[in-house]
């Protein structure tokens, strides 16, 4: 086929060269796509020609003409006239499976031209649409000036961007998993320090019904006077934190002092080398390790008054006391629990309890480590147990590294309802004497010991609700911590994973400690909540004082400034008012009752200001300029205290 002039003179030495070598005038099937742009990028070769073509999976366009083995149609283009020869080379078979992967590349190319098209034309349809929806919304800014053909670019390109961020945003967090797309967050108010910390319902629905005097705990605590807190550490309740905020994170005139390296801290009362605190950080295990309720109820009134040999311990029936008459209150609700010594201290037992799975796995796991707690004395009138009453689980040093099955199977572990036998008096079921009594019976006496011991208790806490823990302690003692209480959700025992079937041999195993536990969560929550609405209304009867103190200090005020003002013009008062007393009558009467309101309903406290500074005045002083004086003084200042 004959090529045109400047075609054959341009690239006639070229083709020559290119048509001795036919493996590379040729774009072969297996060529890879960056083969293809290889060969085309290199200048004036001949394959660069063939291969402009697209490489496997891309077409030249729509319409684009198939390859045929008929001879093409002379050209007037440059390209034209490249492709005739260069396809002449291609053997029969070659250019007839180029034509059927030609073909594929039209459908290819035909759908990529409808969708983009589709594409062009909602463009096209979206822009008319939201020119439309901002030519209404602009229309009253037309008489201004009409927006020039940038702005509105500007504008469309503004509103595609936020289309687009919408749809990057749902494909990067879908639904409801980011946080961005909660506006709760945003609009929630500021979450309650003291809302549910075990993830249970915030809504809480009481079972037991109690009194009054039940679920208000006031200790009137003396810390200068012979007050004494006994701390009962159960073991794995989070005693050992609990005990480290009383003697370092509590608020005191004077500080327990703490030295580095030592577990111990010296607790004394300002200006006494006295303790008021009974704890393992304070004055270590003075009536052993880990005392229960029944030793330390008989040890601790003859360690405080110094005595060795223990004296017998106050019947259960005087142990606790009685109500609190002082203070003015003879309401039952202000009781005050304590044991008192024969020197007269009042000692008020505080306690830790926690839930008995989960205090029960931690246990085990510590156990495990190689605790034994050897050292507790579980002293029951006036001895300690036998070995026939109370026998050992392992022969060895210690139990450490024994299973879980094996930490279940024995039947004198006391871990088993350890939180009941610790706060129950022991002395009603023969202390660790089994056979004094049925096991039935045996398990309710002491139930029901526990219950009235705790519920008598002057405070109790629970570790899964650290914060109202906290809030409860401050509320009962009037002694405030200076860092919040951290709730740790992550402990040993939510570390080891067990079935149902072992939770409810635990659970089995701990069915008083189960019973407890619920009465004690139980009256725990119902005192956090009547606390926190004795708090709400105290705070709302205060805001009503205020606001009336400081209405009749204005109204006052306002009478008496009218009255001397009406005293320094008497001319215009009588030309205005025939009866020149009815005013000053008038006013004197709404002062008297005002003040006598005033004193009624306000705190005394101002009354006794008002006292010494109506008894600090001069005899000099007129009484209408101190009158003024005082009254906007007080205003003032009444303003400036409240605020």
């Amino acid at each position: 086929m004959a090529l045109p002039a400047l075609a054959a003179r341009e690239l006639g030495p070229r083709l020559q060269l290119e048509q001795g070598a036919p493996a590379r005038t040729t774009c072969p099937r297996r060529h890879s796509r960056v083969e293809a742009e290889l060969a085309a990028s290199r200048p004036g070769s001949v394959a660069a020609s063939v291969c402009a073509g697209p490489p496997r999976g891309v077409s030249h366009g729509f319409n684009s003409s198939p390859l045929l083995d008929e001879p093409p149609k002379a050209s007037s283009s440059l390209a034209g006239a490249l492709r005739a020869p260069l396809f002449a080379l291609l053997p029969r078979g070659r250019r007839r499976r180029m034509h059927d992967l030609r073909r594929r590349w039209d459908l290819g190319s035909l759908c990529r031209a409808l969708l983009t098209r589709g594409l062009a034309a909602l463009g096209h349809w979206l822009k008319h649409v939201l020119s439309a929806v901002f030519s209404k919304i602009f229309s009253p800014l037309a008489s201004v000036g009409n927006m020039d053909e940038k702005s509105n670019k500007l504008l469309l390109a503004l509103v595609m961007l936020f289309l687009f961020a919408v749809i990057v945003l749902q494909y990067v967090c879908p639904g409801t998993e980011c946080q961005l797309l909660r506006l709760q967050a945003f609009s929630s108010p500021v979450p309650d320090p003291y809302g549910s910390e075990d993830e249970s319902s915030a809504r809480f629905v009481p079972r037991y019904n109690f009194s009054r005097g039940d679920l208000l705990r006031k200790v009137d605590f003396d810390i200068k006077g012979d007050d004494l807190i006994v701390f009962l550490h159960i073991q794995k309740t989070g005693g050992t934190t609990f005990g480290r905020h009383l003697v370092r994170n509590i608020q005191l005139e004077q500080p327990c002092e703490c030295r580095v390296g030592q577990k111990k801290c010296t607790c004394h009362r300002p200006g006494k080398r006295e303790t008021w605190l009974f704890s393992r950080f304070s004055t270590g295990w003075s009536c052993g390790l880990h005392a229960d309720w029944t030793e330390l109820t008989s040890c601790v009134p003859a360690v405080v008054d110094g005595k060795r040999d223990a004296r017998l311990r106050p019947s259960s029936k005087d142990r606790w006391g009685s109500p609190n008459l002082n203070s003015g209150s003879n309401s039952p609700s202000s009781t005050k629990t304590w044991n008192t010594s024969k020197s007269g201290k009042n000692f008020h037992y505080i306690t830790i309890l926690r839930d008995p799975v989960s205090r029960y796995l931690s246990e085990w796991r510590h156990v495990q480590r190689g605790a034994t707690w050897k050292a507790s004395l579980h002293v029951c009138d006036g001895r300690p147990p036998t070995s026939e009453e109370l026998p050992s689980c392992y022969t060895g040093d210690d139990w450490s590294g024994c299973p879980l099955k094996e930490f279940m199977d024995c039947p004198y572990n006391l871990a088993n309802n350890r939180q009941v036998r610790m706060l129950s008096d022991l002395t009603l079921v023969g202390c660790y004497n089994l056979s004094v009594m049925p096991e039935k019976q045996r398990n309710k006496v002491l139930l029901e010991s526990a219950k009235s011991n705790l519920k008598h208790m002057a405070f109790f806490g629970l570790t899964e609700f650290q914060r109202k823990t906290q809030y409860l302690f401050e509320k009962t003692f009037n002694m405030n911590f200076i860092s919040p209480f951290t709730q740790y959700n992550t402990t040993r025992a939510s570390s080891v994973e067990i079935n149902e079937e072992i939770q409810k041999r635990i659970e089995g195993l701990n069915f008083l400690d189960m019973e407890l536990y619920s009465f004690a969560k139980d009256l725990f929550l119902q005192r956090y909540q009547f606390m926190r609405q004795k708090d709400h209304q105290e705070a709302r009867r205060k805001r009503q004082e205020q606001r009336k103190f400081l209405k009749g200090r204005f109204l006052q005020t306002h009478f008496q400034s009218q009255s001397q003002g009406q005293s320094q013009n008497p001319s215009q008062n009588l030309s205005q008012n025939p009866n020149p007393n009815a005013n000053q009558n008038l006013t004197q009467n709404v002062t008297q009752s005002l003040t006598q309101n005033l004193t009624q309903s306000s705190n005394p406290n101002w009354i006794q200001k008002e006292n010494r500074a109506s008894q600090k005045q001069g005899p000099g002083q007129e009484q209408s300029e101190s009158n003024t004086s005082n009254g906007t003084n007080d205003y003032m200042g009444s303003v400036e205290t409240w605020r």
